[in-house]
């Protein structure tokens, strides 16, 4: 027996006995979040051990208790491609995100400049010039103001030869956007299901982060990726940006779990100097 099947029988060992107490004592609710995880599991291409295990016995657990409220809000949305192209945005979602890419493009040595004094050392950091509307660095003027649709922008960096595993986002009500400012011709990429986005081919990549997926960096060299969040397109986008913001509320508490390996990096004020 392999070691990743003697770690699937342990779950098994702990999560048959909590299913059949869950099953007896509050029968309709555990058959609710078993059917709704099923059908949001299955909208994933990849079918097979690793997707199911991951997403009821790893870290997929908190992506399949809110499947109830992801499968209602893809009720209140638009079709959700799953990996999107730039023109499947209505015409104002698209003008916000070329307009961020586009500070970006400009100013790309100054910024990558800027992170590079911060961030030091460390595998992985997160450059943050906003964060769920929340607005942390300000040094780019342009990223001052307050999008429509755009909560998040920040820089994803990684260190050489540092990847993330396969994981699942936990919330629907927005999509994630990727954009690598040097793209370098070596195994660098963004995976979700069967589709595999090489940087040096397309450094822009857009998809829905509640599917499996992972980020790879097998290059020597540190990989920055613009990383940025935008609200669903749907007939009713104030509720669905309504909706994003209550949730940042709690943001705080939710990045401590899913960005545990991360260096956050959010305030461009100089702290004081101490003698």
């Amino acid at each position: 027996m392999t070691k990743d099947q003697r770690k699937l029988v342990r779950k098994l060992v702990i999560a048959i006995p909590v299913l059949a107490i869950a099953l007896y004592f509050i029968p309709i609710i555990t058959i609710i979040f078993l059917v709704c995880g099923l059908i949001d599991v299955m909208r994933n291409d990849r079918k097979d051990q690793r997707l199911f295990s991951l997403y009821f016995l790893g870290n997929g657990i908190f992506t399949w208790l809110l499947s109830p409220f992801n499968l209602l809000v893809d009720l209140l949305c638009y079709r959700n491609h799953g990996v999107w192209k730039i023109d499947q945005f209505p015409a104002d979602y698209q003008r916000e995100i070329n307009e961020v890419l586009g500070v970006f493009k400009e100013r790309r040595n100054e910024i990558i400049a800027d992170i590079d004094a911060n961030f030091g050392s460390g595998r992985r950091g997160m450059y943050v010039y906003q964060w769920y509307g929340k607005h942390k660095i300000d040094n780019i003027a342009e990223f001052n103001k307050d999008f429509k649709y755009i909560k998040t922008i920040a820089v994803s960096v990684f260190s050489g030869r540092e990847s993330t595993s396969w994981h699942f986002g936990p919330l629907r009500l927005s999509l994630r956007v990727l954009y690598n400012l040097i793209p370098v011709n070596a195994e660098i990429f963004v995976q979700c299901g069967n589709v595999k986005n090489y940087w040096h081919d397309n450094p822009l990549f857009i998809f829905d982060d509640t599917l499996l997926h992972r980020s790879v960096n097998e290059y020597d060299g540190r990989r920055y990726c613009v990383f940025v969040d935008i609200v669903r397109p749907s007939p009713m986008p104030r509720l669905i940006a309504g909706m994003l913001a209550f949730v940042s509320m709690s943001v705080e508490r939710i990045n401590s779990i899913f960005y545990k390996n991360w260096k956050m990096i959010g305030s461009s004020k100089k702290k004081p100097e101490t003698a």
